[in-house]
């Protein structure tokens, strides 16, 4: 009687330590994916607009419309890659492209290009063939989606202390109304999403907290303005 009451307290112990180990295995496992977060990968391709000449890493838009992100789609991790550089023109930027071969897996793409085509006399044909290129990679990297791409006008830095001191006011703000209507007019008939933002610059004479302290980029307050337009726009694409 005695042995018989030892198995069997020896097999009760056995089971009750098998079933704790199976719970807190279970919950564990429970926890685990109730903390993974899908990842939404957004790329930024550009020049000084993008890169964020003369503001804080943090204050271009691209970290920006990152961070505003993150707020509002709590679920989810945003990933940021910038390709862009003080400088480039669209030739530049495809060239950059063609070096770095970004993934072709990108949730959102965000492309503006061409103020230095405008600002550098390039002939507008390069524009127009090179744009469309870049569009076309833009989608490619996005999935090839072209649903998940956003084209961004171009600042008009005409309405800056450095535009007004350059005497071209005029004809600064005459060719950049030419590369955004071909930018529009495409990505319209392509389906493709367009930003303008190119008003808000616009009013740097009037406001000039919109101006970076180098007296020709957009400032973090400018960028901030930038947002409020795009985010809506690519809470669309990642939802």
């Amino acid at each position: 009687m005695k042995n018989f009451t030892s198995c069997y307290y020896v097999v009760l112990t056995m089971f009750l330590l098998s079933s704790c180990s199976t719970v807190k295995t279970r919950d564990i496992g429970k926890d685990n994916s109730q903390q993974a977060k899908e990842t939404i990968k957004y790329l930024a391709l550009g020049d000084s607009y993008t890169v964020g000449e003369s503001v804080c890493d943090s204050c271009r838009f691209p970290e920006q419309l990152k961070e505003a992100l993150a707020t509002s789609i709590v679920s989810k991790k945003i990933t940021l890659k910038v390709i862009a550089k003080t400088g480039w023109t669209t030739t530049n930027l495809l060239t950059a492209i063609a070096t770095e071969k970004p993934d072709t897996d990108y949730d959102l793409v965000s492309l503006l290009i061409g103020v230095n085509n405008q600002y550098q006399n390039k002939n507008f044909a390069i524009y127009e063939k090179e744009f469309a290129a870049l569009v076309s990679k833009a989608i490619a990297f996005a999935k090839g989606k072209r649903k998940n791409v956003i084209v961004i006008s171009i600042p008009d830095y005409a309405y800056t202390p450095y535009g007004q001191s350059s005497n071209k006011f005029e004809t600064i703000t005459t060719e950049l109304v030419k590369y955004n209507t071909f930018a529009k007019r495409y990505c319209d008939q392509q389906g493709i999403k367009y930003v303008n933002i190119t008003d808000i610059t616009q009013q740097g004479l009037k406001n000039t907290k919109l101006t970076a302290t180098d007296g020709l980029h957009p400032s973090e307050l400018a960028y901030s303005k930038f947002i409020e337009r795009i985010e809506p726009v690519a809470l669309q694409i990642i939802k």
